[in-house]
């Protein structure tokens, strides 16, 4: 169990248990009941920040030039996606961080069980989603952008792409289409610091989510079977309308877990 995690757990188990009957007789006696509950979740949303941060600090992700708020993002969805069973349990969880352009590092695998990140590398935005710089998102077929959301891994096969890894995009009019649209993890070489010199960013793909040649097979066979990969970028649509962000929602969720 992670530490966020046994930390939420930890808190709602610790919870008064609530009467199984109340009949408010009064508006007084039902405002402070709405007011108490409101209360035990203000607590359980500070519980929850102060342990990321935690976690994030721990982690010593900083230095690795990820954000804080991406973070966030990314451990709110990756908890909701364990709580609807979607996930192995390796506690593994990929982001990539599309506000960076592609000349930077921005593919990330951390294990949020041990904390550490195991990956940090280079990875390719499809051909229409912008230069260096990623600008445009699609969820359409042929669209040859990339899309933005939370991805479920899925079997590995080998193709014309060589040894790739399945992707199913869990955001309906988000990543939905990624099955009907191939889009899958690969290797390629227009992933490179030699491309990046030639040509002053990364080579583009159709969509994919490109790695470099030498650490491809690599991530490929770690993330495998059933691990969450978040793809951000500062999309105020897309970050207020995601169910997979609803932070309020993760921790109901958890205080129906907690009290089974």
């Amino acid at each position: 169990m992670t530490y966020v995690l046994y930390l939420l757990l930890s808190l709602y188990s610790a919870a008064p248990a609530q009467p199984e009957k109340f009949t408010p007789l009064h508006t007084s006696n039902l405002t402070t009941v709405t007011d108490s509950i409101e209360h035990t979740h203000v607590d359980a949303a500070m519980t929850f920040e102060d342990s990321l941060h935690t976690l994030y600090t721990s982690i010593g992700l900083e230095k690795y030039n990820l954000s804080y708020k991406v973070f966030k993002y990314a451990v709110i969805g990756y908890y909701t996606l364990r709580m609807q069973g979607k996930l192995n349990d390796k506690n593994l969880l990929s982001i990539i961080d599309f506000t960076k352009p592609s000349t930077q590092k921005r593919f990330y695998t951390i294990d949020l069980e041990h904390h550490i990140v195991k990956f940090f590398t280079y990875v390719s935005h499809g051909k229409n989603t912008g230069e260096d710089i990623a600008k445009s998102f699609s969820n359409t077929v042929h669209s040859n952008q990339s899309s933005l959301g939370f991805y479920v891994t899925a079997e590995t096969y080998v193709g014309s792409k060589g040894y790739s890894l399945k992707l199913d995009g869990m955001e309906k009019g988000y990543n939905d289409n990624m099955r009907q649209r191939a889009v899958v993890m690969h290797d390629a070489d227009y992933v490179s610091e030699y491309w990046i010199q030639r040509y002053g960013r990364l080579g583009r793909s159709q969509g994919c989510p490109a790695l470099s040649k030498e650490i491809s097979k690599e991530v490929i066979d770690t993330i495998k079977g059933h691990t969450a990969i978040f793809a951000y970028f500062n999309d105020e649509n897309y970050l207020s309308t995601s169910r997979y962000l609803n932070l309020d929602q993760l921790l109901d969720n958890f205080n129906v877990t907690a009290k089974r």
